[in-house]
């Protein structure tokens, strides 16, 4: 099944896309699932980022290949840093460059999107709570994180995690295709049976650390391949069996 956040008729919503249509859900969020009302064309809704998080976890180093570029060691437990919610932009939104930067690169991710309020959960529990994945994009001022020797300031800038087209509730994580393309040309790929820590024992250690709450979002790290984005470029960040995720650079 494919959730959505959309626009129609100006207002948001959220919905299940079937094909050509979207239905819509009654209530805020995807808790209501059993409850639907009207049926939109495709065609006639605009999308949005499928979740509002209250935050973004990120994972860092999760691919050996992606350590090995940056000539890091391999971690023992995940890395895991904090992108504010006002990184979150959805499918077909442009990215902004900011002026303060001279080097923008793209990183391709797959996102974990949270069902409900876990804490302190096992690795064995950890699918429980997941409602399901998406396509993420987790935008990195490089120069700005080699100065900063930490990575607020370079992954926290406006627009800097787009998010989308949808989440996918029915797919095995454990080996999926994904891959980043940079005006059309193919720069990320990779799979995600080369994660260094598994679904479920991010979930279940991130758990350990903080509270994680309905539509919260854990991006869980970039393979090899990351490389700076002009003003002009578009980025695209494809899924096996969750799809494509589109942005323009402004």
């Amino acid at each position: 099944m494919r959730l959505v956040r959309f626009v129609a008729q100006n207002r948001p919503a959220y919905g299940i896309l079937d094909n050509d249509e979207v239905v819509e859900l009654d209530g805020e969020g995807y808790a209501s699932m059993s409850s639907r009302r009207v049926v939109h064309r495709a065609a006639e809704v605009r999308l949005l980022a499928p979740c509002v998080p209250t935050k973004i976890v990120a994972v860092g180093l999760n691919y050996r290949d992606h350590a090995n570029e940056l000539g890091m060691d391999v971690p023992e437990s995940p890395v895991l840093f904090l992108k504010p919610p006002t990184t979150v932009i959805g499918p077909g939104d442009d990215i902004r460059y900011p002026a303060m930067s001279r080097q923008v690169d793209y990183e391709g991710e797959l996102g974990i999107v949270i069902r409900d309020r876990v804490s302190r959960v096992a690795p064995g529990e950890a699918r429980k709570h997941i409602l399901g994945y998406t396509c993420a994009n987790d935008v990195t001022a490089r120069d700005l994180q080699k100065q900063d020797g930490q990575w607020t300031r370079a992954k926290g800038f406006d627009t800097f995690c787009p998010v989308g087209p949808w989440i996918e509730t029915n797919l095995d994580p454990g080996d999926l295709a994904i891959e980043t393309y940079l005006n059309g040309e193919r720069r990320q790929s990779s799979r995600t049976s080369q994660f260094v820590f598994t679904i479920d024992r991010l979930v279940s250690f991130i758990s350990q650390v903080m509270t994680l709450e309905p539509g919260d979002l854990i991006i869980t790290g970039t393979p090899s391949g990351i490389g700076p984005m002009r003003p002009g470029d578009n980025v695209e960040v494809r899924i096996e069996g969750i799809g494509s995720l589109v942005n323009k650079v402004k």
